[in-house]
């Protein structure tokens, strides 16, 4: 399977390059980066050809992985379902409704995969977590509580017309995808949000917040999303979920790989799981689907989930009140 990378603007980029070329079944042909140093620069570093246009790229490539800034996504993902070209598009899919809506609309329409980089699915604890949940270990899930905190990543990253939001934006889409994932058909209806600048003074954009939501199957969350950590911590960031449920109570951490369940009776501990990488599992997933022609796991309709809830959780930071989530 032929595979092109449009842009490296986003950090990712890097890992799934690197997917690409350990996944059997893929061929990396070529890059293309509005960046023309970067992207050059890139080729060279992954042995791959360097293409001066979109077009040129998507002539060559079965599918593409989008990894530009968030608000070229939409461009990117429409240019290459309309040549017939499969998409994997780094997360969150877009920075506003209506260009998710139509990058899913165009994919449909051409009879092309669109599947949005969420790796956490991918992570075996958090898989493991799932199979718990859904053996019926810990009883019907009534609340949840999540991070995933990082560094300031700067950058564009610090530039809303580019990036959509900072931190909300950035964080909350992973852990509400976990979220969703572990509750299959269950949708926010309502975001109460704080959003704020408070670390990084300079930054001019939200390095920090704290969110609570509610499902329509009566499960309450809460998130914190935050730019927060030092770059001395022995992580780049963090990802936990803490779950409450009826018969237990666990909780899963994808950075240390490991899990905690507590019953009435009893307390199990797991940590076998070192060495994980989501971002292999991820790139083998959509390369596997691709070829098969198996429908993807995260769809475009599960990025604009996600994407919802942190648009909605700015509008009620701006409004200091709940927001209903209307589709």
């Amino acid at each position: 399977m032929r595979i092109g990378m449009i842009s490296f603007a986003h950090m990712h980029a890097w890992s799934y390059a690197h997917a690409i070329k350990r996944n059997p079944h893929a061929e990396l042909v070529g890059i293309f980066d509005d960046d023309t140093e970067r992207g050059q620069r890139m080729a060279a570093e992954f042995g791959t050809a360097w293409f001066a246009s979109e077009d040129e790229l998507l002539a060559s490539v079965d599918a593409v992985i989008v990894c530009s800034e968030n608000s070229k996504h939409a461009a990117y993902t429409i240019a290459a379902a309309k040549q017939g070209k499969h998409i994997l598009c780094e997360k969150p899919i877009a920075t506003n409704i209506e260009d998710a809506k139509a990058m899913i609309a165009t994919a449909e329409q051409a009879g092309v995969q669109l599947m949005i980089a969420f790796p956490c699915r991918f992570s075996t604890v958090a898989q493991r977590m799932k199979e718990r949940i859904a053996s019926g270990e810990l009883g019907r899930i009534v609340a949840f509580g999540g991070t995933n905190r990082g560094s300031m990543p700067w950058g564009w990253f610090a530039d809303k017309e580019l990036a959509g939001g900072g931190a909300v934006m950035d964080h909350t889409v992973h852990v509400l995808d976990v979220m969703r994932w572990y509750m299959p058909g269950a949708e926010v209806t309502e975001v109460y949000a704080e959003v704020d600048n408070r670390f990084h003074l300079d930054a001019g954009i939200d390095d920090c917040g704290l969110l609570t939501f509610s499902f329509d199957n009566g499960v309450i969350a809460s998130l914190d999303p935050s730019w927060s950590r030092p770059r001395s911590n022995p992580t780049w960031g963090d990802l936990t979920l803490d779950l409450v449920g009826t018969e237990g109570s666990a909780k899963v951490d994808l950075y240390k790989q490991n899990m905690t369940l507590h019953s009435d009776d009893t307390m199990k501990t797991t940590a076998p799981f070192w060495g994980d990488d989501p971002d292999q599992g991820l790139i083998d997933h959509f390369v596997d689907c691709v070829i098969s022609g198996k429908p993807v796991s995260v769809t475009g309709v599960d990025g604009l989930r996600a994407m919802e809830v942190g648009l909605a959780a700015y509008q009620s930071g701006e409004l200091g009140k709940p927001v209903k989530i209307e589709r």
